[in-house]
């Protein structure tokens, strides 16, 4: 029997519900049979959580390193000794600080291999900016920490994959972003995630207008004619099943997507909207085109909520299975390509 995966976890906003859902998703001592824990924080900082939401029977391993994880238990590596002042729902400099120390602590045992994946908890985009984390998000800070040179936001839950060209920007530059360029590199990304992350040998793909009912031959905006449908032809060219231009609001009411592998929306709203829709907090937010593995919740801080027992851990619990997958699905196909024929056929029953 191989053994089991190290799967890091960053503990997000520590004034929000990323330690409760955490804790919950750790709670089911089966779930270990899959993978090994270890979170990036601080267990006096955990202890105020389950309290806060009346959990009982549980606590973390402490343990100084990944070296010393026990398999049979949910670990936790302290990344600070100073007492910390939890305001539970509160947006302030406290939960952004410790959010980036996990973060970055995480993240440095995942770039020297000491971890398998790393799942992220929450963090408040405008809190967390300071000396090292300059970013929108997790994704762009993960991009640059792995000199990776481009990657994609994929929203996935079961057979529901949508990807996105444009992604933590502001509405109003959206149109000027999307050229043919971008969205052919996305389409690589997105078509070589299929393969490689989830085993489709040809997948097909779905690619959204960005325009009203996709221009409407120009009558409402025409990028759709002169650079969404360029982008397509040319990626047919490199052997890429894709489709499109759809009109968008069309598109996931009829549920067009149920024929395709994945979707790639022009921008953030237009792809998750529908996707948070569809999925109901089971979604996932991986970041493909990335050497190494990260998944997180669809969700965000749940200030609203923090410290009442009311978050659902079934996104965090999704994510950590979709990066035990994923990571189990590369180094398959890594093993299996040294043999050409046995990997043919395997992808051919995966199909």
């Amino acid at each position: 029997m191989s053994e089991k995966l190290k799967v890091g976890i960053s503990i997000g906003d520590i004034n929000g519900i990323g330690l409760e859902v955490i804790i919950k998703s750790l709670l089911d001592n089966r779930v270990l049979e899959y993978f090994t824990p270890i979170v990036y924080g601080n267990t006096k900082n955990a202890s105020f959580h389950r309290k806060a939401n009346n959990i009982n029977d549980f606590s973390f391993n402490v343990i100084n390193g990944v070296e010393q994880a026990n398999p049979k238990r949910a670990n936790m590596i302290n990344c600070w000794q100073e007492d910390v002042r939890i305001t539970l729902g509160e947006e302030n400099e406290i939960g952004g600080k410790y959010a980036f120390i996990s973060l970055e602590r995480a993240v440095e045992d995942l770039n020297a291999g000491k971890i398998d994946a790393l799942i992220t908890a929450p963090i408040n985009k405008h809190n967390i900016q300071q000396e090292g984390f300059t970013f929108p998000g997790h994704t762009e800070y993960l991009q640059s920490k792995t000199n990776s040179d481009d990657v994609l936001m994929f929203m996935i839950c079961d057979d529901l994959r949508i990807g996105v060209v444009t992604g933590h920007i502001p509405v109003k530059e959206v149109a000027a972003q999307i050229t043919e360029e971008a969205i052919l590199k996305k389409l690589r990304l997105m078509n070589n995630s299929l393969k490689t992350d989830f085993w489709i040998q040809k997948p097909k793909i779905a690619v959204l207008g960005l325009n009203p009912h996709a221009g409407d031959n120009g009558i409402i905006g025409t990028e759709d004619d002169t650079v969404i449908r360029p982008a397509i032809n040319k990626a047919k060219e490199e052997g890429i099943l894709c489709f499109g231009p759809y009109p968008a609001d069309g598109f996931f009411v009829a549920d067009a997507y149920l024929k395709f592998d994945g979707v790639l929306a022009m921008y953030h709203d237009q792809g998750l909207i529908p996707f948070k829709h569809i999925a109901n907090r089971k979604g996932v937010n991986y970041t493909a085109g990335l050497p190494i593995v990260r998944t997180s919740p669809d969700h965000g801080t749940g200030y609203d909520i923090a410290g009442k027992n009311l978050a659902s851990h079934e996104s965090f619990l999704e994510a950590i299975f979709a990066a035990v997958h994923i990571v189990k699905n590369r180094r398959e196909q890594a093993e299996l390509s040294q043999n050409p024929l046995t990997f043919r056929k395997l992808s051919k029953d995966r199909d």
